[in-house]
C-alpha cells in the first residue's frame, strides 16, 4: 500500500498562471470606449453601460457563455406522438444570456431612447455585448436592424414593433399574439446565389390582388436561415417584378402554426450558440413589406445598420481579446521578468493596442453619423454612405489576425478550449462573411464613389480635421485623394482603396482624439511602415509603455 505520507496526492503547487479576468467592469474601466461614447454623443447611456459592463465581468454570465457554445441547440423536428414542431432546443445558459442581452436593450435602445445619440449608445450596448457572448449578437442585430422594415406596413408596426422593442424575452414557441415581447430572425440567401440575392428562385404568389400589406404564400428553400426559433422572419421571394421583401410569422393570425419547416441546423466552425439552420417554405403565410421587386434595396437598407453592428462588434470582439491578453501577459512571468515587460511581446501588446483603438474609433464616428443622418444632416448621410462599408470590411477584416496573434500571446493555454480565446478564434471569421463578404463590401465601397461622388468630398472633408498636424498624415491623404480620383481598373483596386481609406480616417482619428504617443505609433506603423506586416512590427522610439497604459482597464 503506498502511504499517503510519502507521496501526497497533491503532486504540486500550481505557480505562475494567470488568473480568470472576472469581477472587471468593461465599460467603468475601459478609458478608450468611455471617450469614444462620450465624444460621438452618447454619454448618457453611461449608466446602463455600466450596468452591461459589470455583467461581461461577472464569472456566472461568463460561465453561461462558455456553456452556451458547448452545449449548442438542437434540432426537435417532431413531438415523441409524430407531429412536426419545428423547434430548437436550447441550453439554460443561451436563454439566460438571451434574457440578459433583451432585457438591457441591446436590441432596442436606438428606437426607444428617443434623443441625440441613440445609435451611439446602442453601439456602446453592443460593444459590450460582444465581449460577453458573440451567438447572442445575431439575435439583437437581427433585431435591431428589422425595425425600419416592420414601420413600412402599419398593420405590422402596429402588431409587433411594441414587442419586438420590449426591453424583454419570451422563448416559448407560442403564438406571437399571446407574448409580450417577440423576436426576430432573417432568411435571405439561397444556395444557388448566396450574396447574389437576384438569384433567388423562392416565389411568391399573391393572395385577392397582393401588393404593399398583401399576403402572399411562398414556396422555396433557404440556405441560411439565422435563428430559426425566432417569432418572426424577414425574408425575400420573386414575384412578377422582382425579389420582394416579406414577413413571414412563425404564427398564423388565428394562432395556428404557419408553414414553415427546418430542414437541419448548420454544424458551424464558430458562432455554436447560435442556431443557423436550412428553412422550407411550403404555401407559407407572408406579408408583402414596401414596394413589389423593391426586396433588394429593402435588405440592403436592413444591411446598412447591420454592418454597423458588424463594425461595433468586431471592435468589441478585439477590445475582449486584448482585455484576456493584457490580464494574461501581466499575470505571467518567463526568464525571469513578467511576459509583458519582454521587450518584444511589448512590441507585440503595444501593436494589438493600436489595433483595437483604431477599431473602435472609426466603429462609433461611424454610428455618430448614423445618429446625425437620421436627424436630417446630409452631411452625415454621405458619410455614413462611405464609411458604412470600410467600417464593416475593415474591422471584420483585421479580427482575424487579431485574435490569432492575442491567442498566441497565451501560448499552449490559449488553444484550449476551456479557455475564452479558443472561443473567439472560431468566432473571429463570421464578421466578415455575413452581410457581405469582404469582395461584396468593397464593391459597395466603388458603389458609393460612382453613385454618390459627394460622398467622397465628405469624406474629405472630414480626413480635413486632422490636416495640419503631422506631415505623414498629410501626405497619405494626399496620396488618398489621387487613389479615389483614378477611375482605371477601380474594381480590380478596390479592396486597396478600401483599406487606403479605412487606415488614413483612423490615423486621423486617432491624431485629434487619442494620446500622442498612439497617434505617432499607428502613423509610423501603418502610414509610414512596412507593407503586410506582423503585429510586433512597431518601430524604434514609440512609447509601448503609453501606449499599453492606455488601453489596460483602469
Amino acid at each position: 500500500m503506498i502511504d499517503a505520507r510519502i507521496y501526497p496526492a497533491t503532486t504540486h503547487e500550481v505557480t505562475n498562471q494567470s488568473s480568470a479576468l472576472t469581477g472587471v467592469n468593461l465599460f467603468d474601466m475601459d478609458q478608450i470606449l468611455r471617450e469614444a461614447v462620450e465624444r460621438e454623443g452618447a454619454g448618457w447611456v453611461a449608466d446602463r453601460a455600466s450596468r452591461l459592463g459589470a455583467a461581461a465581468g461577472d464569472p456566472e454570465i461568463q460561465e453561461h457563455a462558455h456553456l452556451a457554445n458547448k452545449h449548442g441547440p438542437a434540432l426537435k423536428s417532431h413531438d415523441r406522438f409524430g407531429h412536426r414542431i419545428d423547434a430548437v432546443e436550447f441550453h439554460p445558459s443561451y436563454h439566460a444570456l438571451m434574457g440578459l442581452a433583451f432585457g438591457s436593450g441591446v436590441h432596442s435602445l436606438a428606437w426607444t431612447a428617443n434623443r441625440p445619440g441613440a445609435h451611439a449608445a446602442r453601439a456602446a450596448l453592443s460593444y459590450l455585448w460582444n465581449e460577453i457572448e458573440n451567438g447572442v449578437g445575431c439575435p439583437t442585430g437581427m433585431a435591431y436592424s428589422a425595425i425600419p422594415s416592420l414601420r413600412l406596413v402599419p398593420a405590422i408596426r402596429m402588431l409587433w414593433e411594441g414587442k419586438a422593442l420590449a426591453e424583454a424575452y419570451d422563448p416559448r414557441a407560442i403564438a406571437a399574439t399571446d407574448k409580450a415581447a417577440v423576436t426576430i430572425g432573417m432568411a435571405l440567401t439561397e444556395k444557388q446565389g448566396g450574396s447574389d440575392l437576384r438569384a433567388n428562385t423562392t416565389r411568391a404568389i399573391p393572395v385577392d390582388g397582393g401588393g404593399a400589406g398583401g399576403e402572399y404564400r411562398l414556396t422555396g428553400h433557404k440556405w441560411f436561415c439565422s435563428a430559426p426559433m425566432s417569432d418572426a422572419f424577414l425574408t425575400l421571394a420573386q414575384t412578377e417584378k422582382g425579389p420582394s421583401c416579406f414577413f413571414v410569422p412563425r404564427s398564423l393570425p388565428d394562432g395556428t402554426r404557419n408553414r414553415f419547416f427546418i430542414q437541419r441546423l448548420k454544424d458551424k466552425c464558430g458562432n455554436r450558440s447560435n442556431a443557423s439552420s436550412e428553412v422550407e417554405y411550403d404555401d407559407t403565410y407572408a406579408i408583402l413589406l414596401g414596394e413589389d421587386g423593391r426586396g433588394v434595396r429593402a435588405a440592403i437598407e436592413m444591411a446598412h445598420l447591420t454592418r454597423l453592428d458588424f463594425a461595433i462588434g468586431s471592435a468589441g470582439l478585439m477590445r475582449w481579446a486584448l482585455n484576456l491578453t493584457l490580464h494574461h501577459t501581466h499575470g505571467r512571468r518567463v526568464f525571469q521578468r513578467v511576459l509583458a515587460d519582454q521587450p518584444l511581446m511589448r512590441n507585440v501588446l503595444a501593436d494589438l493596442c493600436l489595433e483595437s483603438e483604431a477599431a473602435t474609433v472609426i466603429a462609433f464616428r461611424l454610428a455618430r453619423a448614423v445618429d446625425e443622418s437620421a436627424a436630417g444632416s446630409e452631411q452625415a448621410r454621405l458619410l455614413e454612405r462611405i464609411l458604412t462599408p470600410v467600417a464593416k470590411f475593415w474591422n471584420c477584416k483585421r479580427v482575424p489576425a487579431f485574435i490569432a496573434e492575442a491567442l498566441e500571446c497565451h501560448g499552449g493555454n490559449g488553444f484550449i478550449e476551456e479557455q475564452p480565446m479558443a472561443r473567439l478564434y472560431r468566432e473571429a471569421p463570421l464578421n466578415g462573411i455575413w452581410e457581405g463578404t469582404g469582395n461584396v463590401i468593397c464593391l459597395d465601397v466603388l458603389r458609393a464613389l460612382q453613385r454618390e461622388p459627394d460622398s467622397v468630398a465628405a469624406l474629405l472633408d472630414e480626413l480635413a480635421l486632422a490636416r495640419g498636424v503631422d506631415h505623414r498624415l498629410d501626405t497619405a491623404i494626399d496620396a488618398l485623394e489621387v487613389e479615389l480620383s483614378d477611375p482605371l481598373e477601380l474594381e480590380h483596386r478596390a479592396r486597396q482603396v478600401t483599406t487606403m481609406i479605412a487606415t488614413v480616417l483612423e490615423a486621423s482619428l486617432l491624431l485629434r482624439h487619442s494620446i500622442p504617443a498612439v497617434a505617432d505609433a499607428y502613423i509610423a506603423s501603418r502610414l509610414d511602415g512596412l507593407s503586410n506586416r506582423a503585429f510586433g512590427s512597431l518601430p524604434r522610439g514609440v512609447d509601448a509603455a503609453a501606449i499599453i497604459a492606455r488601453s489596460r482597464l483602469q
